[in-house]
């Protein structure tokens, strides 16, 4: 059962799951801390580098199946016009109101 985005609990992952599915790339930027860092599958990755090929430069989208540790962990459905559907799971670290490291990866 998907979890409607304006329902999840935490809201600044709350507005990067509707930029994500929006494919508003500027709203997800700019809910990310100057020195933002991400990981996928347990890999350091570059964050813009990553955004623009696995997100917004390929049609990513999101429908959320759970959410944990107050709104800040999800298991997801991603999908994308490279790799199609999976489940994945991300955690986002948000300090001051700003995602400070999102790490995903397959569920």
């Amino acid at each position: 059962m998907t979890i409607a985005t304006d329902k999840l609990s935490d809201p600044v992952v709350r507005h990067a799951v509707a930029a994500i599915n929006a494919h508003d790339r500027d709203a997800f930027v700019g809910l990310l801390a100057a020195d933002a860092t991400m990981s996928d599958d347990g890999s350091d990755r570059d964050l813009h580098d990553w955004i623009d090929r696995e997100i917004f430069g390929s049609g990513g989208r999101m429908d959320v199946q759970k959410e944990s540790d107050g709104g800040r962990k999800l298991l997801a459905q991603f999908r994308n016009d490279t790799w199609g559907e999976m489940s994945t799971v991300w955690r986002f670290e948000v300090v001051d109101g700003r995602i400070r490291r999102f790490e995903t990866g397959q569920a």
